[in-house]
């Protein structure tokens, strides 16, 4: 099922929603609109941590907050899911029961004096809630959703994605999470994936869901969608999801298992995990496809509950 393929140009876009919005003037990048309305400021960010950390402040900070708040009610209220907080901080067993080390070491911050890990997603932590437990059958399935920091320290290729908010080393994400009987994995892959394409229409962001082929699959999910929201002033698609089904490749690191009856053998439960969504992203997606020609940002419906306005105004000049 599968796509076979080598790389990123294999993958296959399954369905898109939504129409790319025709402008009549030339959308600026969020880069440019989010300093011109005083809503992100990138060298106060470089100044307090270095290169790719960024502050938000007033109705920049407050967005970020309202979607924050929005996803996780939405998640909670709409789709079944119990929300957890988690620590963003996690001993070495979490990193190795989730598959993130030893693999992915160099991408990560580590507290060398008490070998402590920041999160790079709220998968880690979640994903080892239950491990050296059995859980009784009738507990399956369980979803989660969590709101944590991420850090990663991945370096930038030169020219590739250095401008804004695109690839940073902190940011904010919604994360959903499940644990299920093996035999409905497949099924929750495909739920987990509605879930997080109604975030994309609630906000009114077009969007598309690529299924990743087998040369660009990560090595601990067994099948994954991606989901890209389109940027109009970036003029490109932007994964702000990743939906996977890890079958039994994270229960067994982190020796999860569930008794199907109560005289059976334990088997290993299967792990799900997907973006519900990353905000970073979809912060650029609004300031992008929501802004006006005279340099003001309408917030979509959905937020402005949330928000406490309806639009962000242009500043004047000077």
């Amino acid at each position: 099922e599968v796509p076979q393929g080598s790389s990123e140009e294999d993958n296959v876009v399954v369905r898109s929603w939504g129409e790319v919005r025709d402008f009549d003037f030339i959308p600026l990048p969020h880069w440019d609109l989010g300093e011109r309305l005083g809503l992100i400021d990138f060298q106060r960010g470089v100044k307090l941590s270095g290169s790719r950390f960024y502050t938000m402040f007033g109705q920049g900070a407050k967005l970020e907050r309202a979607l924050i708040a929005w996803m996780l009610d939405l998640h909670t209220q709409e789709h079944g899911y119990t929300e957890v907080m988690v620590p963003a901080v996690v001993k070495r067993e979490v990193m190795e029961g989730s598959g993130n080390l030893p693999k992915f070491s160099d991408l990560l911050y580590h507290d060398d004096e008490n070998d402590l890990w920041l999160i790079p997603t709220a998968e880690v932590p979640i994903t080892n809630l239950y491990r050296d437990e059995i859980l009784p059958a009738e507990t399956l399935p369980l979803y989660y959703v969590a709101q944590t920091p991420c850090f990663r320290n991945e370096k930038a290729a030169a020219g590739r994605d250095t401008r804004g908010i695109k690839r940073v080393h902190q940011f904010n994400k919604v994360e959903m999470y499940k644990f299920v009987s093996p035999e409905s994995s497949g099924d929750e892959l495909e739920r987990l994936v509605a879930d997080a394409e109604a975030v994309c229409r609630g906000l009114g962001l077009p969007y598309r869901v690529v299924q990743i082929c087998t040369g660009d699959i990560g090595f601990h999910s067994a099948m994954t969608y991606d989901i890209e929201v389109w940027a109009a002033g970036c003029q490109e698609w932007l994964e702000v999801s990743s939906c996977s089904n890890c079958t039994d490749f994270q229960a067994r690191r982190a020796r999860i298992r569930y008794r199907p009856s109560r005289d059976a053998r334990p088997e290993f439960v299967h792990t799900l995990n997907g973006s519900g969504l990353a905000l970073p992203r979809v912060f650029i997606a609004i300031l992008e496809n929501y802004q006006q020609e005279d340099g003001s940002v309408v917030i979509p419906e959905t937020l402005r509950p949330y928000t406490g306005f309806d639009s962000i105004p242009a500043k004047s000049a000077g």
